[in-house]
């Protein structure tokens, strides 16, 4: 199984939105600095998972999550954690 996950910091004001084979594990590894991209905004806190059969189909949610539409949909489930910026 395969798991598109979204990270939030509190710390920063933003999301992150990745995918791997375990969301828990890769949650450790972003809260212990092991990515150079969310080293800055630890503690990250686990917002929401997506489970998926192969990897393709992860990348695939991943991608679109990461658009102007797959912004905008976070936005409408998880209001709570919006982008300090796009808050209107």
């Amino acid at each position: 199984m395969f798991y598109v996950y979204v990270l939030w910091s509190d710390k920063l004001e933003k999301r992150y939105v990745g995918s791997a084979s375990g969301a828990a594990r890769r949650l450790t590894e972003h809260n212990n600095g092991r990515n150079r991209y969310t080293k800055g905004g630890i503690p990250w806190v686990l917002i929401h998972t997506e489970k998926y059969e192969d990897l393709p189909s992860a990348r695939r949610r991943e991608a679109f999550l990461k658009t102007g539409a797959g912004r905008a949909w976070l936005d409408k489930h998880f209001p709570r954690y919006r982008h300090k910026e796009r808050i209107k």
